[in-house]
């Protein structure tokens, strides 16, 4: 049996001078990863990563105490479905499959209360992804619950959804009430409001668009479209009337009515001063006598409006 001889002194010398250098560039050597192709559903990105909101949410408001729900998420699995709430932010989707392309989506983002005698009812999340010809919305309605947690999801009509969040927080009587919530102003604002309406000074649809009004100025509603619609002039758009004949009705029942409350004032020995505009409506400003006493005191509404001044200490 023939040995071959192994490798002499010199040549293993040269093997580990250039096994060396190897490993010396093998240290400066530059990693490029691979571009991702899976786009915006990148299934080994977080789904929140995939999202691109239509616009920044609107800023919290209503009642301060359910300010610290701000920040936090509550989810809910229905079927192949994630749904997560994040309150005064947004409202998303998450399909739950290992689909390539598994549907990640907005379904809302925080837009403004909804309010119904006097109380805030729900959260409207709106401009969501597109639905055709239009974005996605939900409201979120409060329950009283013994933890924070989202009960219930359904979608009454088409891309229209509705949550039900429960959370302890809304389980004293008076947590939702629109009226304690008011800067010292707009409570007056809304004292002189009612005592027009006793008075008889305005319709329960002035009342209801004065009220209006002061949740508009309290960032609780979006102003209406018809409000910041105006014509290429820049005057605000006026009434609409299908004929001359609808017009001059309407004219007449205007007239009548501003005739009526002339004459209330005159009762009242209410002054008054008439102020024109180029369009030749008709608007009457009046001053109360300073005797004049409210339906109730700013600083005590009645009890439906008012609420309990230990409201906070009891949620805190």
């Amino acid at each position: 049996m023939e040995l071959v001889p192994g490798p002499g002194p010199l040549l293993l010398l040269f093997l580990q001078w250039l096994g060396s250098r190897d490993f010396a560039s093998a240290g400066k050597m530059k990693v490029v990863e691979e571009p991702n192709t899976f786009g915006l559903n990148n299934p080994f990105l977080p789904q929140t990563s995939r999202l691109q909101a239509r616009r920044d949410p609107s800023a919290a408001s209503g009642p301060a105490h359910l300010f610290r729900l701000s920040g936090k998420c509550f989810s809910l699995v229905e079927s192949m479905y994630k749904y997560e709430f994040c309150p005064f932010h947004n409202v998303t989707q998450h399909e739950q499959t290992f689909r390539w392309n598994a549907y990640s989506g907005i379904l809302g983002i925080w837009d403004e209360w909804e309010i119904f005698n006097n109380t805030f009812t729900g959260m409207w999340m709106r401009d969501g992804d597109s639905c055709g010809t239009k974005n996605r919305q939900t409201k979120v309605d409060l329950a009283c619950g013994k933890s924070h947690k989202l009960a219930r999801v359904s979608e009454p009509s088409t891309c229209v959804y509705s949550l039900t969040f429960e959370t302890p927080l809304v389980c004293h009587p008076h947590a939702l009430l629109v009226y304690p919530t008011l800067p010292e102003n707009l409570q007056h604002k809304w004292d002189r409001t009612e005592q027009s309406l006793a008075d008889e000074l305005i319709t329960s649809q002035g009342y209801d668009k004065l009220l209006k009004e002061v949740f508009e100025e309290a960032g609780y509603l979006k102003a209406s479209a018809e409000k910041e619609a105006v014509n290429p002039e820049g005057d605000a758009k006026g009434p609409k009337f299908e004929g001359l004949e609808k017009c001059n009705k309407e004219y007449e029942e205007l007239s009548k009515e501003i005739k009526r409350l002339k004459d209330l004032l005159t009762q009242n020995h209410i002054a008054y001063t008439k102020h024109r505009e180029s369009t030749g409506a008709e608007y009457l400003d009046y001053k109360k006598p300073a005797t004049s006493s409210p339906v109730w005191s700013s600083t005590r509404p009645p009890e439906h409006l008012r609420g309990d001044a230990g409201l906070q200490n009891d949620l805190l």
